[in-house]
């Protein structure tokens, strides 16, 4: 077979499992530039694979992403020891589709990915393949060089972890939206009460600035106290501003324009009907992308 007719076999299996790549790099990662990175990475070692040789390509595909998802991850765990403030996943536009896969939808939530944050590099690829792919373990095993057994191991304590800190219950997509569109009227009307209302008691906002922009250098946990910050925060801005209805991770979330500017994505995990996360990402360097991409499927 010629050169050109491989490539073209190679280029066909790669955009065919294009999407399913991407999630994996993405889910292990919580970056969609680095999650591209380590696409290209892929795709050029690929490329340089003997396909005859390959029983399962799709696997082997997978295999190759998981192990420079996870070069990638060790250092960006470097990274993460110098950030300014709290880190935040790279919001991630997502088409409604993907809101219909209540897993799929759930894992790539800005709540479950900083649950993953909490997991050792390995028990994050682990745990990613087994429980949001169902990737056999020894393929796993494969991915990351250990045995069968130390895998299944691994996915036993990332579970046992994950379980005890993921949030308590998955709420319809109905149910979020209108939490959101009752905190977008308290926030546009200047209503503390209204906002009292929709908060959880136990809320936490989390804001990433990334040192590049303003940002709370800590996490603000209760309704009293994020209510006061937000109601604060929009009566001193000078410049109108809007807020945009978006699928960010699977779920509605809110894009925020200042001046007709995008400023921050901002992204909600309700339960019960009640906001208990409030997560705003305002690194600019977080938000190049997400002006000009189009939204995700995933998978």
């Amino acid at each position: 077979m010629s050169d050109d007719r491989a490539v073209d076999r190679a280029t066909e299996t790669f955009v065919a499992h294009r999407n399913l790549l991407f999630t994996v790099a993405y889910e292990m990662l919580g970056s969609a530039a680095d999650a591209e990175d380590v696409l290209q990475e892929t795709w050029l070692r690929w490329v340089e694979v003997d396909l005859g040789q390959v029983r399962d390509q799709r696997a082997y595909l997978v295999r190759i992403t998981t192990r420079q998802a996870l070069n990638r991850l060790r250092a960006m765990s470097r990274r993460k020891e110098s950030y300014v403030g709290p880190w935040l996943p790279e919001p991630l536009l997502t088409t409604p589709d993907v809101a219909q896969d209540a897993e799929l939808a759930e894992s790539v939530s800005m709540a479950v990915m900083l649950v993953l944050e909490t997991l050792s590099p390995t028990e994050r690829a682990v745990f990613v393949l087994r429980e949001v792919f169902d990737v056999g373990y020894d393929e796993i095993a494969e991915a990351i060089d250990k045995t069968p057994a130390a895998v299944r191991q691994i996915a036993h304590r990332a579970r046992r972890h994950v379980d005890a800190r993921r949030p308590r219950a998955v709420v319809s997509q109905r149910q979020t939206r209108a939490a959101v569109e009752s905190f977008v009227r308290a926030l546009e009307g200047g209503d503390l009460q209204g906002l009292l209302d929709v908060l959880a008691p136990e809320v936490v906002y989390m804001g990433d600035g990334g040192g590049l922009k303003h940002a709370a250098l800590r996490p603000i946990v209760g309704a009293g106290k994020v209510a006061r910050l937000l109601t604060v925060g929009l009566g001193r801005n000078r410049i109108p501003i809007t807020f945009v209805p978006a699928m960010v991770n699977g779920s509605p979330a809110l894009a925020l324009h200042l001046d007709g500017e995008l400023d921050s994505i901002l992204a909600v995990h309700v339960e019960a009907g009640r906001i208990t996360g409030l997560y705003v990402v305002r690194n600019p360097e977080k938000l190049s992308r997400i002006t000009s991409e189009t939204p995700l499927t995933l998978r």
